[in-house]
């Protein structure tokens, strides 16, 4: 999807297209851009971008706070109609996915054709701008959707993928990040053509193993499969506060806000956590992070809010503000026994009330059904 969070933002606000937009916050506040509109990136501004600087590089960008929840409300949207184009959809993030196509042709046509008539859906449906790249492996395909962003479709016929990537700078390839371009970069090795024409034994001389993968990606050769029901290894939501603070009350109540949204996904998922992390961060920017492993696996909230709340009352330091709280759960599994938790009748209606919870906030959004502890939000959230 072309700039997720700011093309969901301009369905409620189309007087702001054309403009340039920052996702993530005020421009006074300390946390980081999570989306910008192309007019916004011509300034310079990118997702991670601390909201300051970006205030700077564009005094005159509308910043608006993000809404996670809605985001996420599109997203299931659209994985929705991906569904009706392939059994096979890996949804690589809330904005982000692959489609194998591979059979599809009795349904869909050819493998352009059907591309295509998706993202004419995807508009029809939702009026969100997408991209998308087709080729034979995954790595090209991604490579192309960038290339063809925004709103376009580009298509690498087989046998073309060198051909294709050959004049790109080798920072296009995924998982190619700044370390890795200097060292290229060192080499005299600027484009994924240069880097295909390096021979294996020098690449791994200079990377290691990682030199096999580079010598790989450089071919637009895959080295995965389709990972069907696909599983996350862990599930977190941070806060970062616009000041720091020691407000017992609002600390807690963020804590419950996060364990509660954490949660829902891990419901969402259907897994259960044995693992609960609890991470702080200090006005100092020192950061503590603790974990605690359940008896049983569980998925309710509950027991994951005592869990988290445990954890902060036992571990944060009352002589410093806060500047960050976040809580993480791992450790999946698919079942939940929770036997020495819970007696079995009170885990019953617990689990019932958590899914009626769950199907109102899937229709009228998350925000709008609360634990008692999770009312008092901090002004952005």
């Amino acid at each position: 999807m072309d700039a997720f969070f700011v093309s969901v933002e301009l369905l409620a606000r189309p007087e702001l297209r054309g403009k340039p937009v920052v996702v993530g916050g005020r421009p006074d506040h300390r946390g980081v851009v999570s989306a910008a509109s192309y007019e916004a990136r011509k300034f310079g501004i990118h997702s991670a971008m601390p909201l300051r600087t970006a205030a700077r590089l564009c005094p005159h960008a509308v910043f608006l706070d993000g809404h996670s929840a809605l985001y996420s409300e599109w997203s299931d949207r659209i994985a929705a109609i991906f569904a009706k184009y392939s059994p096979i959809v890996e949804m690589a993030s809330v904005d982000e996915a692959y489609l194998d196509l591979a059979g599809t042709e009795r349904l869909h046509g050819p493998p352009l054709a059907a591309a295509h008539k998706l993202r004419c859906e995807i508009w029809e449906r939702t009026h969100l701008p997408a991209s998308m790249g087709l080729a034979a492996t995954r790595l090209v395909a991604k490579v192309a959707s960038d290339q063809a962003k925004p709103r376009g479709l580009l298509w690498v016929a087989p046998g073309m993928e060198e051909v294709f990537l050959a004049p790109l700078p080798v920072r296009k390839i995924p998982g190619i990040g700044k370390v890795t371009e200097a060292g290229l970069h060192a080499l005299g090795i600027q484009t994924v053509g240069q880097l295909a024409a390096v021979p294996l034994e020098k690449l791994e001389n200079a990377f290691g193993q990682w030199g096999v993968a580079l010598h790989r990606k450089a071919r637009g050769q895959d080295a995965y499969e389709f990972f069907l029901d696909a599983e996350p290894k862990s599930i977190s939501h941070n806060h970062t506060f616009g000041v720091d603070i020691d407000d017992a009350e609002t600390l807690h109540t963020t804590l419950s806000h996060l364990a509660e949204k954490a949660t829902k996904r891990l419901r969402d998922s259907g897994l259960y956590a044995r693992v609960v992390t609890v991470a702080i961060r200090y006005k100092s920017f020192k950061t503590i992070t603790r974990a605690k492993s359940l008896r049983e696996p569980t998925d309710l909230d509950s027991v994951i809010l005592a869990t988290a709340k445990e954890l902060f009352q036992a571990n944060r330091d009352r002589r410093q503000q806060v500047r960050l709280l976040g809580v993480a759960l791992s450790g999946f599994e698919h079942a939940a026994p929770q036997l020495d938790l819970l007696d079995a009748g009170r885990r019953e209606r617990l689990e019932k009330l958590a899914r009626a919870t769950d199907r109102l906030r899937e229709k009228f959004g998350f925000s709008k059904l609360q634990r008692g502890s999770s009312l008092r939000l901090p002004d952005d959230e």
